[in-house]
């Protein structure tokens, strides 16, 4: 899916594909071993390159031609980004998005401001590979302009500059249609952003059955339970570790504790085992006293989400989960129209995806150009339509016909209105909180 409902290839997920975007190999507790990894050979690059250790606030002096250009004067960038053509790094797992891109944002950039889109679909940890080797080097003028990125690959890429900005000050829809102060704008995974990325897309855990087979949906974890005793040895998550797994637990736990007091994990500095258990544990609890009537009696966990939709898909599972709804999945055939999504009413975990400039892009002007575009009304409504992908926007921000717009999108089955979705709306805990819920899970809960 979208390891972000949108995902880019770490951790977002599509709405267009639910938890099908992310590669069954690419589990989160690898992932943070990946980031890790590619955090440790950034700093080694750093100190064979003799670069700085982190941001050094560079977006308005620029890097060769480039210093030229008066970043704050946006027809000064409109002005500098004709001609150019600027590559796109991101996931390109998930064939709407990469048609959406190609047909809608493309075709739209060309023709209003004669900038080139060039995507190139890469797994995240390759794009990290190639961007540390290019620093390395000491390449100037790198080949990545601007990057489809969150949470832990973010962090590291950030930590030792090898991002531009920040940026985001600059771009005239952000300043317009977005609300800077919100805290999935400020923070990425728990990680300041500090204008060093601009919001992509948002994506949302939700739950769907087959509604000619199931009836009933729960609507907060107390009804869960009740759900998994009435279907006994027919309901699962992923094991955490997978986006899904994780984040599902995640929605239980926060449903047993309560929203405020999950949320403390999403800005908790410093997390250790024992503060994070102290907020998790009746959570912890909780998911205890569903083992007894999951499939394999909670012994064991199927190892990712691509496995649940195949135990789904056959009947062995009357339930399946994943970041946005699975409309795509229903409209190519490989759900049934009878298809319903749901979440808890105590919420379910969301997160941002975003887009950040690599420090040596060397298209700077037409990045931020094709940025400015993707936050646009029009783009963000375009990608609701097609996509199911949550906005970025501040609706409150919007003029009437705009905010009209989107409320005027005819849902598919089994999408939820975006107002009930962000009214249910808990903020993921923050990246280094995750490796020690999903250890706490191992620990204490699997085949207790």
């Amino acid at each position: 899916m979208a390891i972000d409902g949108m995902r880019e290839g770490n951790g977002g997920t599509d709405g267009a594909g639910a938890a099908r975007e992310l590669p069954s190999a690419m589990t989160r507790r690898r992932f943070v071993a990946v980031a890790s990894t590619a955090a440790a050979t950034v700093l080694l690059g750093s100190a064979l390159a003799g670069c700085s250790g982190g941001s050094d606030g560079d977006a308005g002096s620029g890097e060769g031609a480039a210093g030229e250009i008066d970043y704050a004067n946006w027809d000064a960038v409109l002005e500098a980004a004709k001609g150019q053509t600027v590559s796109w790094y991101g996931w390109g797992g998930s064939e709407p998005r990469n048609t959406w891109i190609t047909t809608v944002l493309a075709p739209a950039l060309k023709e209003k401001y004669d900038v080139t889109l060039n995507l190139v679909g890469m797994d995240i940890n390759d794009i990290l590979t190639k961007l540390s080797g290019e620093m390395q080097a000491g390449m100037e003028e790198g080949s990545i302009d601007f990057i489809w990125i969150n949470g832990e690959n973010f962090y590291s890429t950030k930590a030792n500059g090898y991002l531009w900005g920040p940026f985001t000050q600059y771009l005239p829809n952000f300043n317009d249609y977005i609300d800077a102060e919100s805290n999935e704008v400020l923070y990425d995974f728990g990680s300041p952003v500090e204008g060093y990325e601009a919001p992509y897309g948002k994506a949302q855990m939700q739950m769907w059955v087959d509604s000619a087979k199931v009836k009933s949906m729960p609507a907060n974890p107390e009804e869960f339970l009740a759900f998994c005793q009435e279907h006994q040895g027919q309901v699962t998550y992923p094991e955490p570790g997978d986006f899904a797994g994780t984040a599902f637990i995640s929605c239980l736990i926060a449903g047993v504790v309560g929203k405020d007091e999950f949320e403390k994990l999403s800005s908790m500095e410093n997390p250790t085992t024992e503060s994070v258990k102290a907020v998790v544990d009746p959570g912890l609890e909780y998911l205890r006293s569903l083992n007894p009537y999951l499939w394999k009696e909670g012994s064991t966990f199927p190892a990712d989400a691509a496995t649940v939709d195949t135990m789904y898909a056959d009947g062995e599972l009357v339930m399946n989960m994943g970041y946005g709804a699975p409309e795509a999945l229903v409209k190519n055939g490989t759900l049934p129209e009878t298809t319903r999504s749901f979440i808890f009413e105590t919420g379910t975990v969301g997160n941002s995806n975003f887009m950040a400039i690599a420090k040596n892009a060397t298209n700077k002007a037409g990045a931020l150009v094709a940025i400015n575009e993707v936050i646009s009304p029009e783009m963000q409504l375009s990608q609701y339509e097609e996509l199911a992908n949550i906005s970025v926007l501040d609706m409150d921000k919007l003029p009437e016909a705009d905010r009209k717009a989107f409320e005027d999108v005819p849902l598919g089955v089994t999408q939820l209105p975006i107002d009930e979705l962000l009214d249910h709306r808990i903020v993921e805990a923050a990246g280094p909180v995750i490796p020690i819920i999903e250890q706490l899970w191992l620990d204490e809960v699997i085949g207790k």
